[in-house]
This record gives C-alpha cells, sequence and structure tokens, in this order.
C-alpha cells in the first residue's frame, strides 16, 4: 500500500443512508462516498414501491407503529419503531426539499397532495411513491445534490476490504480502512475520524434474489471481523412475487400491485391467499411468501401468478410504468394476462448492532440502513419502512457524528498493507465454483422453509468453504469477486447459526422441527471472539 486517502467521515455504501448522511453531514466535515460499483448499482436505485410516513389525516403515528409491531411478529424494538414512525414525516419532508418528485394528486382545495398507496401489512394508505420507481427518484435526486457538494469525494469502484482499528488507544477506536481501487487493481488506505457501513444487506448469498450484485454482506462481514456483536440475521425476507423469467434478471414486481387490488393465482387461474391468510394478497410478506412456495411445491410448478389485469389499461400504465415497459418486452401484457412470479431473497432483517444513534460497538465506527441491527424490523420488515429507516437513522447519525467530531484532530498514518507474500491468482475458477455451491446450498438448506438436519448440513459445507477461501486469501491478491466471497461465506456462517439459536418458528425463519413460536420473542444475538465491553 503506498496511498492514502484522508477525511473526517467516510461513508462505506452509496445508497440512500450513505447520501443522506452525507448531505447531512457535508456542511462541517469532509467526506468521502466509497462506492463498490456506480454510483447508481445500489438496492435503493431499484426500490419501487415506496416509503411510509403518515399524511393522512385519517392516519396516525400509533397506527403506523401498531402496524410494523404486528408484522415484526413481537420481536419489534417499541422504542426504535416508536422514534421512527415520529420521525418518518420530518425525513420524508426533507428528501421533499431535496427535489424527490412523489406522485402528487387533484386536491380540490388546491393544495398538494401526496397520492398515498397502500402495502402489506398496513392498516391505511401510507406509502409516498414515485409511480413504482421511487428508489430511483431517490437515488438519482441525491446523488446529483452530492456531485454538487465541493466538500464530499464521491469514490467510485473501491471495494472496503477491512476496517482498520487503532490498538495503541485504550478503546481501540476505528481508524478507517483498507480498500481496493478496482480502477488500478492496487489496495489504497483511508484514514477517517469517523466510519460509517451503509452497505446494505446480504441476499447475494442466495441462489435467487431481487437484489443487485452488490448486495454481498460487505459490512456485516467487517464489523463481525472488527468485533461488532450481530443479531437476527436468521430473518432473511424473501419477497413473495420476484419476475419469473429467463431474461428478467432479478426484476422485482412491487407488493404495491397487491395493494391496487392485485390477485395471486394457481397455473389454473384459480386464487389461493384467503386459504392461507384473512388479509389475503395483504398479508405480511413471510405469510405470502410461504404460501406461493407451499403450493409451487404441492404442485410442482415453477412459479406462480400475480393478476391486476381487471384493472383498467390506462390505471396500470398510469401508476405501474416501469413494471408495464419490463413485462411487455419479455413478450407479457400485463393489462390482459397475470404475470408469472417466484419469491427471491430480498432484504436482510438482521446486521450489526448499534443504538438509536447508529454506534456499533466498537469507537468511531456506526452502522445504518439494511447492514444494521436496529429492532425496528423484528422477525420481519414490513413494506416500505426500510427507505424509511435509512433516512431516520442516517440523520440520527449526522446528529451524534456533528457533536462528536473533532475538527482539531489531524490525520495519521495507517499501518502499512503487507501484500509481500502474496501472488496474482491462476485459479480464478475456484472462487465461481465456490461461489455457486454457497448460493445453491443456501437456498436448499437456509431458505424460505428449514429443517435442523438442513442447517447442520449447510453449516458442515460453510466451514469447509471458510477453509477454502483463508486460505486462498492469504496466498492471492485480492480480487472484487475474492472479497465478495469471503464476506458472503462469513454471513452465511452468521445467518446458519442464528438460524440454529432459534428454537421456534417466526416470522421469516420458519423450521418444520419447530413450528410452533414461544410465547416470549428473543433476539437472536452472537459475539465474536475478539468482542469484549471495553472496545
Amino acid at each position: 500500500m503506498n496511498h492514502q486517502h484522508n477525511c473526517d467521515v467516510l461513508i462505506i455504501g452509496s445508497g440512500a443512508a450513505g447520501l443522506t448522511l452525507a448531505l447531512h453531514l457535508a456542511q462541517n466535515a469532509d467526506v468521502v462516498i466509497l462506492s463498490k460499483g456506480k454510483m447508481y448499482e445500489g438496492s435503493t436505485f431499484y426500490a419501487q414501491g415506496g416509503i411510509a410516513a403518515v399524511f393522512d389525516e385519517n392516519d396516525s403515528i400509533e397506527s403506523h407503529v401498531a402496524d410494523t409491531l404486528i408484522a415484526g411478529a413481537g420481536l419489534c424494538d417499541g422504542r426504535t419503531v416508536q422514534y421512527t414512525a415520529e420521525n418518518a414525516r420530518a425525513c420524508l419532508e426533507w428528501l421533499i426539499e431535496q427535489g424527490v418528485a412523489f406522485d402528487q394528486e387533484d386536491n380540490a382545495n388546491g393544495d398538494v397532495k401526496y397520492h398515498l398507496t397502500r402495502e402489506g401489512g398496513h392498516s391505511h394508505r401510507r406509502i409516498l411513491h414515485a409511480a413504482d420507481a421511487t428508489g430511483q427518484a431517490v437515488q438519482t435526486t441525491l446523488i446529483e445534490r452530492v456531485k454538487r457538494h465541493n466538500r464530499i469525494r464521491i469514490f467510485e469502484r473501491y471495494n472496503a476490504i477491512d476496517l482498520v482499528r487503532d490498538h495503541k488507544q485504550s478503546n481501540k477506536p476505528c481508524i478507517g480502512a483498507y480498500v481496493w481501487n478496482r480502477n488500478a487493481e492496487k489496495v489504497e488506505g483511508i484514514y477517517a475520524k469517523k466510519v460509517i457501513l451503509a452497505t446494505g444487506g446480504a441476499s447475494k448469498v442466495y441462489q435467487y434474489t431481487s437484489n443487485p450484485d452488490i448486495a454481498s454482506g460487505d459490512g456485516i462481514a467487517m464489523a463481525w471481523r472488527a468485533g461488532c456483536r450481530v443479531a437476527n440475521m436468521e430473518f432473511n425476507q424473501f419477497h413473495p412475487t420476484c419476475l419469473f423469467h429467463p431474461e428478467a434478471g432479478n426484476f422485482l414486481i412491487t407488493e404495491a400491485l397487491r395493494g391496487e387490488g392485485a390477485i395471486l393465482r394457481r397455473p389454473d387461474g384459480s386464487r389461493f391467499m384467503p386459504s392461507f391468510d384473512e388479509r389475503a394478497e395483504l398479508a405480511p410478506r413471510d405469510i405470502v411468501a410461504r404460501a406461493i412456495d407451499f403450493e409451487m411445491k404441492r404442485l410442482g410448478a415453477d412459479c406462480m401468478y400475480l393478476d391486476i389485469s381487471h384493472k383498467s389499461p390506462e390505471f396500470i400504465k398510469q401508476h405501474f410504468p416501469t413494471i408495464y415497459e419490463k413485462t411487455m418486452s419479455l413478450g407479457i401484457d400485463m393489462t390482459n394476462s397475470p404475470i408469472p412470479i417466484v419469491p427471491a431473497a430480498h432484504y436482510t432483517c438482521g446486521g450489526v448492532m448499534i443504538n438509536q444513534q447508529g454506534q456499533t460497538d466498537v469507537n468511531n465506527l456506526y452502522a445504518i440502513g439494511e447492514v444494521a441491527y436496529t429492532g425496528l424490523h423484528g422477525a420481519n420488515r414490513m413494506a416500505s419502512n426500510s427507505l424509511l429507516e435509512c433516512l431516520v437513522f442516517a440523520r440520527a447519525a449526522a446528529k451524534d457524528i456533528e457533536q462528536t467530531l473533532d475538527h482539531k484532530q489531524g490525520y495519521h498514518a495507517l499501518p502499512p498493507w503487507d501484500e509481500s507474500r502474496v501472488i496474482d491468482s491462476d485459479e480464478e475458477v475456484v472462487i465461481q465454483h465456490n461461489w455457486h455451491e454457497l448460493r445453491l446450498f443456501m437456498w436448499d438448506y437456509v431458505g424460505i422453509v428449514r429443517t435442523t438436519k438442513r442447517l447442520e448440513r449447510a453449516l458442515h459445507r460453510v466451514e469447509l468453504l471458510q477453509k477454502e477461501i483463508d486460505e486462498y486469501y492469504r496466498h492471492f491478491r485480492v480480487s472484487n469477486n475474492l472479497l465478495e466471497l469471503r464476506n458472503l461465506v462469513q454471513v452465511a456462517e452468521l445467518i446458519i447459526k442464528c438460524a440454529m439459536t432459534r428454537k421456534e418458528s417466526r416470522g421469516l425463519h420458519y423450521t418444520l422441527d419447530y413450528p410452533e413460536m414461544l410465547p416470549k420473542a428473543q433476539v437472536t444475538e452472537l459475539r465474536p471472539v475478539n468482542y469484549s465491553f471495553e472496545t
């Protein structure tokens, strides 16, 4: 390592959480944003549905709280849910000030009134959205704002390798990170007074996912290696409706379709959700995903179908233009025929444990967004609470950082990165084989429905893979695929161990060996070997 960058604040991740935090801090701090790919490649950009907040006079914060607690299956942190719901509207109004154009509707009084939709688990219409491409509207707006700010530097195509702690100080604070510059293919260092993980989730650990390729659990794995606790990693949300087509990639069919009356059907056209839950298509995602999975396995079907063709073509094209365009490009006209769908890994409800200010167990290290465990989602995330969590906790972390950042503190040299005993790999195929094996057995053994035997098999395979990858990491120079695989295998181990710890079925974690829910909800907490209360 022969090059070091210095900054006040290093934000690892460039989605809604990271960009929001950067804009809040950049008036009084020099900020570096690390983006593993291009700025538009994160999960935020592909979020379709919207963001939940109380804007309707017939709605209430208490109702938003109650709906979230119900969806979380008794495992939400009540204080966090209350805090998030109370701060939701202010965060949405800030987004509007930044220029995000949420859909509006005609108002007889001439006042601005936002079109609110409803999604699964919500008792009221409280979802602000920009047609069916809300994430794209949020991401593009925030990127434009960030790029105009002279105190924010953007490092695109940079992988964070590991966090750096100063072991000379008694509290061993985080002082930066080693990063892989994919443009120059070299390791560099970034010294920072505050480091924030905003890296998103880990759904790429599964064979089928709605997430973009970068969702490889990097922040969770790095925080674990640095000495942070993680919690509730067993709760992986599988979105019920991902487009099933060989050319569709990981295209998501937003839950807002079901909010506007779309019906789930078997291949023969019959409806099935009322047989599983009285809320039918508007039941929480875990129930809908399990119902689809059950019907597919029972019938030996490749997919189920989502039908909104009973609505007018004008309504469909106005409210869901992105989905309409995508399906039409594949020869599916959703105005007169159902859409083939399957469940896919979508959201990581657990993560790095933080407090209400976004602080982790390691001094000067924060985590916000999907990478973090706040207690908001419990055993199942309610629709459109994810982007909201990014906004609320980015603002909370910003306030804490502003109050504690030492502007007089100088920059220091990081310990040098040693690659004197590594060589270029001539066996990249090993990484590809391990990659595919990991994602396949995670899907088969740690998927929507689990058993103790399946989890034991998965853990055995993960432990073997970890030895192979660790050996590979020690002998060859780093690469994007190697770094992601290293992190995914670490996250897979955490998911499996959390799942083995939970001797019940609750929310997104469903096991045939323990089908009942225990009377008392407990958070699953894992501590790394190097964890201590003194950190």
